[in-house]
């Protein structure tokens, strides 16, 4: 523990290094699988077909969002964002749906997501009933499912946890390749001297690291190929309408969210 008295954000640096040193390890524990993802990514692209990117609710909804219609990301990102699991609609209600059995086959019917696609499929903890249908049903259709999950946070549930599928899989189990994101159980990271709970979470970096560093790697493999995908341009930036117009009529139809 960094001493408070001598620097005032002594526990914000802490942080800080407890980030670095986290992201460090997923990079590194992760050198085979980003480069097998990012093909399979780039392989999608090449074929013009959309790449959904999933989550079961609560703030791993924040992973869709982060590489959807964003400045750097790749227009074929298709977000699958389900009302039911947004924590603006109440986030008791969020977690209650997450852990509903059955609720991510509806998620899957209502979006259309066809044999020989790929999906980026995104929660932290890989145990939820939502995110454990979303991937038994895309498996069931013929799709390869990318994990963006802590292997070790599934492993250390207890199988009766009230929050586990009524199978007791874990997300890792079933997805084709999983993207360790390395989260702890309870996720927030930081110990106040005289708080019981520990503050400060780590999930939401680990995985927009995660998918960032995926996107990279896959423009990167289709550079390799002499092939520029249309990637967003920020609208903030000087051209950024006028660089994003060019591919929007090429995605409206086919991206629901956009």
């Amino acid at each position: 523990m960094i001493n408070t008295t001598t620097d005032p954000l002594a526990l914000s640096a802490e942080y800080l290094s407890k980030i670095t040193v986290h992201l460090h390890t997923v990079l590194d524990s992760n050198r085979d699988t980003l480069p097998r993802a990012a093909a399979l990514l780039a392989e999608q692209i090449t074929r013009d077909n959309l790449i959904h990117v999933a989550a079961s609710g609560g703030h791993s909804n924040l992973g869709p969002q982060e590489v959807f219609f964003r400045a750097g990301g790749l227009m074929h990102i298709n977000p699958i964002l389900d009302e039911g699991t947004l924590l603006t609609n109440g986030a008791l209600r969020s977690m209650a749906v997450e852990r509903l059995p059955g609720f991510g086959r509806i998620v899957m019917n209502n979006n259309p997501v066809q044999a020989g696609e790929v999906m980026v499929l995104i929660n932290a903890y890989g145990i939820n009933a939502s995110v454990i249908d979303i991937a038994l049903e895309a498996k069931k259709r013929g799709v390869t499912v990318i994990a963006v999950t802590s292997v070790a946070h599934a492993g250390e549930t207890p199988a009766d946890h009230p929050a586990r599928h009524p199978s007791g899989q874990n997300l890792c189990d079933i997805a084709d390749l999983v993207l360790d994101s390395h989260v702890q159980v309870g996720d927030a990271v930081m110990q106040i001297p005289g708080i019981t709970q520990q503050v400060a979470a780590m999930s939401t970096f680990a995985n927009a690291f995660l998918l960032n560093a995926l996107i990279t790697e896959t423009v990167n493999l289709l550079a390799q190929q002499g092939i520029e995908p249309p990637i967003w341009k920020s609208g903030n930036a000087t051209g950024g309408d006028d660089w994003n117009q060019q591919f929007i009529d090429r995605f409206r139809h086919r991206i629901r969210l956009l």
